[in-house]
């Protein structure tokens, strides 16, 4: 089973640092890395049909048009077993408790830790492997 992790952030930098950060991952084929500079195409993301499931998603919270917390629910409804990681500089209380009272399976806080980020992720996708 192919499996996609979906990584929405509005900064186009993202993308560059998640590759070079999740390289050895992707090129064993482990799952496959998309992104979306918006929460809108996140949710155009979701919406396709595609023989390889996204299993998790990473967001940012702060974006222009939707923001992350505003995407949370929508995601939730769409997906309820869906996780989603939420991703933000700004790791203060009220922020980390308002993610993960939406629905935020976990909240990182940027600088990102990658190796954690790795260790969470291998678990997301262990887990979807291992379900029928």
């Amino acid at each position: 089973m192919n499996v996609r992790v979906l990584v929405v952030d509005d900064e186009p930098d993202v993308e560059t640092l998640f590759r070079q950060q999740f390289r050895r991952e992707t090129r064993q084929g482990l799952y496959i890395l998309e992104f979306a500079l918006s929460a809108e195409q996140a949710l155009e993301a979701l919406g396709g049909h595609t023989s390889q499931e996204i299993i998790l998603l990473l967001s940012d919270i702060n974006m222009p048009g939707m923001s992350g917390l505003e995407l949370l629910p929508i995601v939730n409804q769409k997906g309820p077993d869906l996780p989603v990681i939420m991703i933000s500089a700004y790791g203060d209380g009220p922020t980390v408790q308002a993610a993960l009272a939406q629905g935020a399976a976990k909240f990182v806080t940027k600088p990102v830790d990658f190796p954690q980020l790795k260790q969470e992720v291998a678990a997301v996708v262990a887990q979807a492997r291992d379900s029928p």
